[in-house]
């Protein structure tokens, strides 16, 4: 039940980690009433009494609209909103946890970036599997060019929310915009979703390319033509083509290859420093880079729709096959010739 003492407007935040807490801050701090829910309750107390998540983000104060709370039911009591963000591997333990204390009419908004290991199911679909038919229509994506730690210093901000629902989809917008936070929508779920997902293998690419010292003109080749397969694999499932050429595609896509605040991109140059990648998760903990556990998925995504996406694969040999990054290279250097439009 919705509980009638709550401030008009909460925003449930489930996942206090990076993305969760960036996200607590950008909408505590434009006055946004906020639950924080924090799967362990040590961590959820710590924040309580502190006004700082001591694991992630430790730098950035709690703006005083922002409550953490360990207690699910706590977090979604008179929230019109839930967002998760928690990393993808935990989305479904999760639901299956709110999915009991969800109200007629909170909306369920889906802002983690990956894929289900096993199964390579979008995170929206494994929610409305958790959550049933009959609130399958109340189910958001959010996605963009969004990196955690500029998102909570307060830097301009834009991304998208995407629902089949136009009306569900503009509630959302006016739920989440401040004037630092600016949110456009886009009604193809589909593909905003897969470039959240897909964006990550190729910032792994792309830091590879930065720690073998190999210049702009070579990162921006891999960003083109790895927007190219991306676009190749999400049309072939039933998305927009014009969708990769916005913010969840290119935006973030740009964002993630930048530089080393994107986890992705962090662990694509680690690797070309030689260092094993069991070491460099191992490192990056709690911290989680999407991109690692979602190549695999994503290859058999696109196995399943006979689409090539040699990019890709040359991420999953380096992650997995151990390939030396620089034989990687070589092999996406030596393909056969082909036009630039197939």
């Amino acid at each position: 039940m919705i509980d009638p003492g709550a401030p008009r407007g909460t925003i449930a935040i489930i996942g206090a980690g990076s993305w969760g807490t960036a996200l607590s801050i950008a909408f505590g701090g434009a006055g946004k009433p906020v639950r924080l829910w924090a799967r362990r309750p040590e961590l959820a107390a710590a924040m309580a009494a502190t006004r700082r998540n001591p694991e992630y983000l430790s730098s950035f104060e709690l703006p005083a609209t922002v409550m953490p709370t360990g207690d699910v039911a706590e977090a979604l009591s008179g929230a019109e909103l839930a967002i998760l963000a928690a990393p993808s591997e935990g989305v479904r333990a999760i639901c299956e946890r709110l999915a009991p204390h969800l109200a007629a009419g909170q909306v369920v908004i889906s802002a983690a970036k990956g894929l289900e290991h096993n199964s390579g199911r979008r995170l929206s679909q494994v929610i409305a599997e958790c959550l049933g038919e009959a609130r399958a229509g109340g189910i958001a994506v959010l996605s963009g060019p969004n990196l955690a730690p500029e998102v909570a210093a307060g830097s301009a901000t834009v991304t998208v929310v995407a629902s089949a629902d136009r009306m569900l989809a503009a509630s959302v917008q006016a739920a989440l915009s401040t004037p630092r936070f600016r949110v456009y929508t886009n009604p193809d779920v589909l593909g905003v979703e897969l470039g959240g997902v897909l964006k990550n293998i190729i910032a792994i690419g792309a830091g590879v390319s930065d720690g073998l010292g190999f210049g702009e003109n070579t990162k921006a080749a891999l960003m083109t033509r790895g927007l190219a397969e991306m676009t190749r694999l999400g049309v072939a499932l039933g998305a927009r083509a014009d969708t990769f050429r916005g913010l969840s595609g290119i935006g973030d896509l740009i964002a993630t290859c930048a530089g080393r605040k994107s986890r992705n991109h962090y662990v694509g140059y680690e690797l070309a420093r030689g260092r094993p990648l069991q070491d460099i998760v191992a490192e990056m903990a709690p911290q989680i880079a999407e991109g690692v556990g979602t190549t695999r998925a994503a290859l058999r995504l696109a196995d399943e729709a006979g689409v090539e996406m040699p990019i890709a694969a040359a991420v999953h040999q380096v992650l997995f096959e151990g390939t030396p990054t620089l034989e990687a290279v070589k092999s996406l250097m030596t393909r056969a010739w082909k036009d630039e439009l197939e």
